[in-house]
């Protein structure tokens, strides 16, 4: 997987541009994704390649498009020193595992990336960092496709309508 790298305070905005939020649409998202930002993005990412960011990542405006958008680009994980909280959640909602790496700022653009989630550790260019634990429940939403797709496959709850006193 190769890295895309971003600094500290990536705003929503620039992950994808307010003009095209009437599109719904992971894939036609990807399509302009930090265009004006970083252009090539979106004519050279690969399924699989991930983004970096560092401090903040996800600023800006509560809508889920830029998860979206890089769902749509075939991003695999978005790894940051921080994220923004409401950019963290939609990325889980929508299916895109956010990954708290404090040594984030170490990994250089286009490195070569390997996540192992099962020891809690990102590889970049020969380089080892640690990441922090993903909750179960979230890696569940994630693996499930978004919290739609998880929801959907819970069974419904028993609530007991017999009065214990």
């Amino acid at each position: 997987m190769r890295a895309w790298k971003f600094g500290d305070d990536i705003d929503t905005d620039a992950i994808i541009p307010g003009r095209f939020l009437i599109i719904n649409k992971p894939e036609e998202l990807a399509l302009h994704a930090f265009e004006g930002t970083r252009d090539e993005f979106a004519k050279e990412v690969k399924p699989g390649d991930i983004v970096v960011g560092e401090k903040n990542f996800g600023c800006g405006s509560s809508r889920e498009h830029a998860p979206l958008a890089l769902k749509g680009a075939g991003v695999r994980y978005v790894i940051a020193i921080t994220f923004a909280r409401i950019f963290y959640r939609n990325a889980i909602n929508v299916g895109l595992l956010p990954l708290v790496c404090p040594d984030a700022a170490k990994i250089a653009d286009k490195a070569q990336v390997n996540v192992d989630l099962a020891t809690g550790t990102i590889t970049a260019d020969g380089v080892r960092y640690g990441l922090e634990p993903v909750p179960t429940f979230m890696q569940e939403i994630v693996d499930a496709g978004g919290l739609v797709e998880y929801a959907k496959n819970q069974k419904e709850v028993q609530i007991c309508t017999e009065s214990h006193q």
